[in-house]
Parts: structure tokens; C-alpha cells; sequence
């Protein structure tokens, strides 16, 4: 008699085609069917009609958003394995209401404030545009800017913010903060200056952006916001695409209103092939790798590995 069929795991969004290097897949042979896609599928249609057979979907962040449409669609499923500590794509009362279990995994900020920083660097030094005349035959284009003395503003000042703002006073950089829950007790015990919100746009040479996506802060920089930078000044977004007015940005940097942007996230994730994003001289944009480095995959892997392992074992009670 044949045995009994062994649950099939999907692993999606596995952009570089790394993630089953970056955990020993191979504890689940004989007791699981696993399958790495490496593409991207938008429509729901799409995406309901390629997981149908799965019973465990391993999801890489917000990259695939497991809405109510989709989960309702999915008789097999019985465990999201999520990457990351929280996963706001996920619709989790759906998933409740069906019995299924969502899991999460370690994580660090390391990678993103690295990224933060590399961003800055080379946005302040025109690496990209010098880096790319050099690759065409050419030699120097254009003027770096130094930081040292220029003001650093985080909209935020979180785990990562402070960070962030730690990094800055090593470049002998003046760092002042805003946000909308923080105090002066906490600017001061991070070395930061608190200011209000138009001192925060109007002074900063550089604007960092390390809020949550909320309710609260979509849109939270818009064009009130952008009007009273600098026409010297560049923002910096690591954070997620939704917290600044696209509308309102473009316009800024086509103008010429603000100097230029470093993005590395977007409102609608993979960058549609068309978005002026992609082409601006003055925006240096990055496909949202805050938290893409071996380490951080590692553990994502290896944690949503182990979860489903559990699953297994306590599912053959």
C-alpha cells in the first residue's frame, strides 16, 4: 500500500534563487515535498491558483501579501511561515478564523542601518552617476557634498533611527529628531536634538526616514513637508514606500525643489518597469535589500525551517 502523502511546502518570492542554501532543507526529505519559486505573481488569481496544493507557505516579508481573498481560496493550507518578526501583509484573523498557524522568525536591523548608511554615502558623493560615467569612457561629472558639519534629521528615532543617528555623530554630523510620540528624555539619552516638525524638515541636509507604516504615518511626508526642505537637501527612505506622498515626491525632485532621493522601498513592490523612479538622474534607487544580506537570510530561513519541522513532527503527534 502506498504511504501516506507527504505535505508539500512552498517557499515564494525567492528572488536570487538562494533559499534553499541558506538552511539545511535536506531534515525534511522523505518528510516533505518542497518547492522555491523564484518569480513574482501580482494577481490574486495567480497566486491562489499556483499555492492550491500546498499545505505550508513560506513567505519572504511583505513580498507576497496572503490577503483574506487568498487565504479563503486555499483549502490545503495549514501554516504560514513568515520571515521577520511581524508580517502586516498577512491577514491574520483570516488565517484564525480557518485554524491555520502563522509563524515568524528572528530578526535584525543590522542590515538596514548598514544600508541606511551606504545610501547616504553614496547619494552625498554621486557614486552611482560617477561609478556609471566611468563605465561609458568618461572621468569626474560632477561635486561630492561632505557631511561633516551638515544636519542629519531622522523621522524616527527607533531601534534603527538612533542608530542611524549614532553612525552621524561620528561624521561630525549635527543630528536632530522628530517624531510623533518622542520626548526629550529620549532625543537626549540618544545624543539627538529634538525638534519640531517644520524644524525638522527645514534644517535637515539629509532626512532620514525610520517610522513604522501606520495608519498614523502614511503619507506622512508629503508635499507641505518636502516644500520646506532645502533645495540642497536629500531624503533617504528605508523605511517603506507608503509613508511618503509618491505624488508629491516626484514632483519635488523633477522640479528640482529638493537636490535627490535614495529609495530603497516603494508603494508597489517589484518597481513597476515604467515607474520615473527608475530613470530620474537625482534618485538613487535600491530593489528594497535593507534586510537582502546572507546573514539576515540565514536566519530567516533557518527559523521558518525550523517552524515547519515542529509543524511536521506535531502534526504525526
Amino acid at each position: 500500500m502506498p504511504g501516506p502523502m507527504l505535505p508539500k511546502v512552498a517557499i515564494l518570492d525567492d528572488y536570487q534563487g538562494v533559499a534553499l542554501r541558506m538552511a539545511d532543507w535536506s531534515v525534511l526529505d522523505g518528510r516533505a515535498e518542497v518547492v522555491a519559486f523564484d518569480d513574482h505573481l501580482d494577481r490574486v488569481d495567480d497566486i491562489v491558483e499556483r499555492l492550491r496544493p500546498f499545505e505550508v507557505v513560506c513567505v519572504m516579508r511583505e513580498r507576497t501579501p496572503l490577503t483574506r481573498d487568498v487565504i479563503d481560496r486555499l483549502p490545503n493550507l495549514k501554516l504560514i511561515a513568515s520571515t521577520g518578526r511581524a508580517n502586516a501583509s498577512i491577514d491574520t484573523a483570516a488565517s484564525a478564523e480557518r485554524g491555520i498557524e502563522v509563524t515568524h522568525t528572528d530578526y535584525s536591523s543590522t542590515p538596514t542601518i548598514e544600508l541606511t548608511w551606504a545610501l547616504i554615502l553614496a547619494m552625498a558623493r554621486n557614486l552611482a552617476i560617477e561609478n556609471r560615467s566611468l563605465r561609458d569612457g568618461g572621468w569626474q561629472v560632477g561635486l561630492g557634498t561632505e557631511l561633516a558639519g551638515k544636519t542629519l534629521g531622522l523621522l524616527g528615532l527607533g531601534h534603527i533611527g538612533s542608530a542611524v543617528g549614532v553612525i552621524a555623530q561620528a561624521f561630525r554630523m549635527d543630528v536632530i529628531a522628530w517624531s510623533q510620540n518622542l520626548t526629550a528624555e529620549r532625543a537626549a539619552e540618544k545624543g539627538v536634538r529634538l525638534v519640531d516638525k517644520d524644524t525638522l524638515f527645514g534644517e535637515s541636509d539629509i532626512l532620514s526616514i525610520h517610522v513604522r507604516l501606520s495608519d498614523r504615518t502614511q503619507g506622512l511626508v508629503g508635499e507641505p513637508e518636502l516644500a520646506r526642505m532645502k533645495p540642497t537637501s536629500r531624503l533617504v527612505n528605508t523605511s517603506r514606500g507608503p509613508i511618503v506622498d509618491n505624488g508629491a515626491l516626484l514632483a519635488a525632485l523633477r522640479e528640482g525643489r529638493i537636490a535627490g532621493a535614495a529609495l530603497d522601498v516603494f508603494d508597489t513592490e517589484p518597481l513597476p518597469l515604467a515607474d520615473p523612479l527608475r530613470s530620474l538622474d537625482n534618485v538613487l534607487a535600491t530593489p528594497h535589500i535593507g534586510y537582502v544580506t546572507a546573514e539576515m537570510y540565514r536566519t530567516f530561513y533557518g527559523d521558518a525551517l525550523r517552524h515547519i519541522v515542529a509543524w511536521i513532527e506535531a502534526r504525526r503527534g
